[in-house]
């Protein structure tokens, strides 16, 4: 018996070297970014004396205090001093319970270290943003293609929105209006901390490669994608795939289990070739679940995991290539070599 045990753990620690064997060693590749808590300092004013608070800020944070109160808040400068002191006011409560959840974010800067290091490797001239964390507003929530994101990338600044990290049973997210205006079940149940890293690391990959399939057909668009995501799994290699691509565990299972059946459907429903917004919707929308397929365990946006699933076929196919060029490829190139036919 306890040969059979200690067989057992040998070869789950062999399966565990061999699944991490593909991320390249990245521990003596340095890296210097600096991480602030641009929201500590805003809500440490003291609101009899907000001029004075705003003049520090702005010498310690010249660019993010501009975006902050410019673009997030709106506030112009007739405005501005009335304006954040009616904004620390009303917001205290919210960045009480960012203060409490967030008492400490050494764990969040070893992460991101680890995720640069490997944007470093891959891409050496590529330069490091630093970090910044916020308190913004609750309907600060920005586009980034087919997704909705709390954070903002910005020169030399990447901005991470603490008040949409709070955990999905924070209260204000179970609030009929913001379910209805802001951010549905589906997606705030992805509003915590350990979501920060693959959504700012979404974010560095636009940055590199910007999404440019709009208006192309549906498997021009999930191509497209699909190369984003498999282009965080190279940053992320440990991060849990459901934590990257926005699924649950279950609905993951339901997609490798069901895979050629999910094609077919496409390919039935001849939609592949489609330019109709709705049907394209349909397939790359952040969305509860997939129309034309189960609505009990399918994900949305699934064509995004469809369209990773062909980029890991083509470069399977071509293990010499370097990744930009795999990401630079035309989608019929891709799709013509990989031979996608899951079964």
């Amino acid at each position: 018996m306890k040969k059979a045990v200690f067989l057992f753990f040998t070869v789950l620690l062999i399966i565990s070297c061999n699944n991490k064997g593909n991320a390249p060693d990245v521990s003596n590749i340095k890296i210097t970014f600096r991480f602030e808590r641009y929201d500590k300092d805003l809500f440490s004013i003291d609101s009899n004396n907000v001029k004075s608070g705003m003049e520090k800020l702005n010498n310690k944070y010249p660019l993010l205090n501009k975006i902050f109160l410019q673009n997030i808040l709106g506030l112009d400068s007739a405005s501005m001093l009335t304006g954040v002191k009616q904004y620390l006011s009303f917001n205290r409560p919210i960045y009480d319970s960012v203060a409490s959840v967030f008492k400490t974010t050494d764990a969040l800067e070893k992460d991101f270290k680890k995720a640069f290091q490997y944007v470093k490797y891959y891409f050496p001239d590529y330069g490091i943003p630093n970090i910044a964390t916020v308190v913004g507003p609750l309907d600060a929530l920005a586009r980034l293609g087919n997704e909705l994101t709390p954070d903002f990338l910005g020169p030399d600044l990447l901005g991470i929105s603490l008040q949409f990290y709070l955990g999905k049973n924070f209260s204000l997210y179970q609030d009929p209006f913001f379910i209805n205006n802001i951010a549905p079940q589906f997606r705030s149940r992805r509003f915590s901390r350990e979501y920060i890293v693959p959504d700012a690391m979404k974010l560095i990959v636009d940055d590199l490669f910007q999404d440019k399939s709009a208006g192309r057909s549906l498997i021009d668009q999930m191509v497209e994608k699909g190369k984003q995501w498999w282009l965080l799994d190279k940053f992320l290699p440990d991060t849990p795939d459901s934590l990257k691509t926005g699924f649950t565990q279950r609905q993951l299972d339901w997609c490798n289990q069901n895979e050629g059946a999910i094609w077919s459907t496409i390919i039935g429903n001849n939609d592949l070739n489609s330019i109709d917004p709705v049907t394209i919707q349909t397939y790359i929308g952040d969305a509860p679940f997939t129309q034309t397929l189960s609505q009990e365990y399918s994900p949305g946006n699934i064509g995004q995991w469809i369209g990773r699933q062909i980029i890991r076929k083509f470069a399977e196919k071509n293990p010499d290539m370097k990744i930009a060029d795999v990401m630079n490829a035309d989608p019929k190139k891709i799709i013509e070599e990989a031979k996608y036919k899951p079964k």
